[in-house]
């Protein structure tokens, strides 16, 4: 008896019948991941900010991190703003949900 599989079977992630994960879902999953991990990231500065201001740190230090919060958090918001645009075109073919993904990163840049 052997023990190769069969070429249909093998190596399969997906149950049988499954269908491919679509750009847009592949693109959301991705999204929700970056997203969670930039809040984090502002939870733990928010925290140290706390810290900060209840330690007696000059103001202009605490200004600083406080404008860097800020900025993290515009930038939380505009990929998240992102998503909603790629969800839009989502019904669109294949290259036109690249180039609207690419045009988001930029502003997301840039904003």
């Amino acid at each position: 008896m052997s023990t190769a599989a069969t070429p249909s079977r093998a190596r399969s992630s997906q149950p049988p019948g499954a269908t491919a994960p679509t750009p847009a879902n592949a693109y959301r999953n991705e999204h929700q991941r970056d997203v969670v991990n930039r809040l984090k990231r502002i939870e733990g500065q928010v925290r140290a900010l706390v810290e900060m201001v209840e330690s007696g740190r000059p103001c202009e230090d605490v200004a600083q991190q406080m404008s860097a919060a800020r900025k993290a958090m515009d930038k939380a918001f505009y990929r998240m703003m992102a998503c909603t645009v790629m969800e839009a075109v989502a019904v669109s073919d294949n290259d036109t949900f690249k180039e609207v993904e690419r045009s988001t990163r930029i502003l997301e840049r840039y904003a």
